[in-house]
């Protein structure tokens, strides 16, 4: 995006739901924008994007990958960069991760649990008081990236209880990930807590997860206590996938059900026709959203997949008053450096500890 790019006069009164990253965060409304219905026959027209974000969508002229490093092939390549998140993770917390063999250490107890069709669903909980953090990773992603660790860590050094899971076809997980979509990956992450996790929760999602967050958030309201999203990509399948894709590609999705997009990481990566029929059923931001939690969104203005203003649309659509918005200058995607954990540890602070220490 470029550096100087003056605010519109929606973007105005959209930027009392932001603070910099400087602490100091400050709540607010956004404006409200409706998108229209329509089919995957080519008709469908997505929702009014703002300029940045209709060329994010646009930028390969067809469709290109979501989470740029984040999406690597599940199964099929070796998980590189989560391999380097939690091998940097764990050089700077020495000690930290492990399953209560160290003396002091905290216990993690680790497990797969069939959600009723035979395949299993893997975690790992973290045993503690109240409200209880779920980790929920991105599309193709997997509960042991740099940022699932660091709640987990963070979870544990304050007694508190956290879980992490993988989706089906994710991970550790059985399933095909083919055979996923975003309503079944939130049925996932919701057999799971409903299996492991008691009393309020705090749902943690990365990317695709803060999608999944906001439904399982939905679905379980009585139970919420705060939602945090990290470069939340609600309605990704019709924004920045549906969008960004040229006519052939749709034909040619419509017509084999499936799509191999070219990946940075070897192998394309399948899209199915599923996954994008089954988000056009679960689209948020083109309605009000009836929350009353909590919600914090931290967003990288320098994010090359979800572009910021997608976190701005997000907290205008949200009814809960209590919505705080982060951006973060320098930030992208992934947010997984160190000062970018150690903002995610100070939200959860703000949110988990009475003084926010």
């Amino acid at each position: 995006m470029d550096d100087a790019h003056p605010l519109r006069p929606d973007q105005r009164r959209q930027a009392a739901c932001v603070a910099p990253d400087d602490g100091g965060i400050l709540g607010g409304q956004a404006h409200r924008e409706v998108a229209a219905p329509g089919a995957l026959d080519g008709s469908h027209q997505p929702p009014a994007l703002a300029g940045d974000q209709r060329r994010a969508a646009r930028r390969s002229d067809g469709l290109h990958h979501l989470d740029g490093a984040a999406l690597h092939p599940a199964r099929v390549q070796p998980r590189q960069h989560l391999q380097h998140d939690r091998a940097r993770w764990e050089r700077e917390h020495p000690g930290a991760y492990n399953t209560g063999d160290q003396q002091g250490a905290p216990m993690h107890e680790r497990g797969r649990t069939d959600r009723g069709d035979g395949v299993a669903l893997a975690w790992v909980r973290t045993p503690g008081r109240g409200p209880c953090t779920v980790f929920l990773p991105g599309y193709m992603s997997d509960m042991e990236g740099a940022k699932a660790l660091e709640a987990e860590a963070f979870c544990a050094a304050h007694g508190l209880a956290c879980l992490r899971l993988d989706y089906s076809g994710h991970g550790a997980s059985g399933g095909a990930f083919t055979d996923g979509t975003i309503g079944r990956w939130t049925d996932d992450a919701l057999v799971l807590i409903d299996a492991l996790a008691d009393g309020p929760l705090v749902l943690v999602g990365s990317s695709m997860g803060g999608w999944v967050a906001l439904l399982a958030a939905l679905a379980r309201p009585e139970r919420m206590a705060a939602v945090v999203g990290i470069a939340a990509a609600p309605d990704f399948t019709e924004n920045l996938m549906w969008a960004a894709m040229m006519p052939d590609e749709r034909a040619q999705l419509a017509r084999d059900g499936v799509l191999p997009v070219p990946s940075e990481y070897g192998d394309p990566y399948p899209v199915t026709l599923a996954l994008i029929e089954d988000g056009r059923q679960r689209l948020l931001l083109d309605r009000p959203i009836p929350l009353r939690c909590p919600v914090r969104l931290l967003q990288g203005m320098r994010d090359r997949d979800v572009p910021w203003e997608t976190a701005m649309r997000l907290c205008g659509q949200l009814e809960s008053d209590d919505v705080q918005v982060t951006l973060v200058k320098d930030g992208d995607h992934r947010l997984s450096r160190p000062a970018d954990l150690a903002l995610l540890r100070r939200t959860l602070a703000g949110l988990l500890l009475q003084d926010g220490a």
